[in-house]
């Protein structure tokens, strides 16, 4: 004989799907939220602390309220070190972003293989210190590949990066080489979600390549562009990996960016309140150059409708 089935409790109610799908989209989250909060946010709070005070890690942090920021706007090694990072964006974005969408282009028309993508991922796979090693080794004036095979085609050797005119390009040239493959598969990816019978449509029509390119791939793209653009003009200012390896801010200071002038002020002059102003102030340029980089390119509309 079967039981009968109790009512539920006074004051019980039973969860709807949608309320069920929140909790567990909640808890999936949950580990992501955590690590933002205490390795991303915490940190940041520190840090507009930190800007606030004369420490020099060795005695107690001295209140001295926006007399960092002050000296900031009278440092122009801040300032020209600010110059070399947005210099080194432009040498940097333009060249990765083309390249990728012209590498993802080609592997959707001519090569879908994987053994493709693993190829053009690999570099990105490469530590940013192994890969600054390698290149140092290669752009090396007296030993270096690149010379050598300068040398053997009859074109003058380089400095790169001894050179104060080719140090932050060649800088810029090693990162556009390990994370143009990653950038490429972003792309690409943006291309398979792009509807195919909009090209026989436009083939049918008598659109070119070129046509098709400009009026559907680049505009169905623009999810993945904002995405591209905006991840890769904050990793470019943070440079300093690679410039820590291969020219430590040199030679004659034509590679110390933003970050590395941070890290100099903080641990070699010990001045922890002064470079954590530097890092407010980056952190404020970051947030507005990705707000402008977003309003631009109307990430909040979409051309797949």
């Amino acid at each position: 004989m079967q039981k009968p089935v109790k009512p539920p409790p006074a004051g019980y109610r039973r969860m709807s799907m949608r309320q069920r799908e929140a909790v567990m989209g909640y808890l999936f989250i949950a580990p992501a939220l955590v690590g933002l909060l205490v390795f991303y946010a915490l940190p940041t709070l520190r840090a507009a602390q930190i800007s606030l005070t004369d420490w020099n890690l060795l005695r107690a942090p001295r209140f001295v309220a926006l007399s960092n920021y002050e000296k900031l706007w009278a440092d122009d090694t801040f300032w020209e070190s600010l110059r070399l990072t947005l210099l080194y964006v432009v040498y940097n974005i333009p060249v990765q972003t083309a390249l990728a969408l012209f590498i993802a282009v080609l592997a959707d028309r001519l090569a879908r293989q994987v053994w493709v993508r693993a190829v053009i991922i690999a570099p990105y796979l490469i530590s940013n210190v192994v890969a600054a090693l390698i290149w140092l080794l290669m752009l090396d004036p007296l030993i270096g590949m690149t010379n050598v095979f300068l040398d053997a085609i009859g074109v003058a050797k380089q400095s790169y990066l001894s050179s104060p005119d080719q140090a932050l390009i060649s800088v810029a040239g090693i990162n556009i080489w390990r994370h143009v493959g990653f950038t490429a598969l972003l792309f690409y990816a943006g291309l398979q979600a792009i509807p195919r019978d909009l090209y026989e449509a436009a083939r049918l029509d008598g659109a070119r390549e070129w046509q098709m390119f400009r009026t559907i791939t680049l505009p169905l793209l623009r999810p993945v562009m904002v995405f591209v653009l905006v991840t890769s003009v904050i990793g470019s200012f943070q440079i300093f990996d690679t410039i820590a390896v291969t020219t430590a801010g040199g030679p004659a200071g034509s590679t110390k960016v933003v970050m590395f002038y941070i890290y100099e002020t903080a641990f070699k002059f010990s001045k922890m309140g002064l470079a954590s102003a530097m890092s407010m102030v980056l952190f404020f340029i970051l947030i507005a150059v990705t707000m402008v980089q977003m309003r631009l390119m109307r990430s909040d509309q979409s051309d797949l409708g």
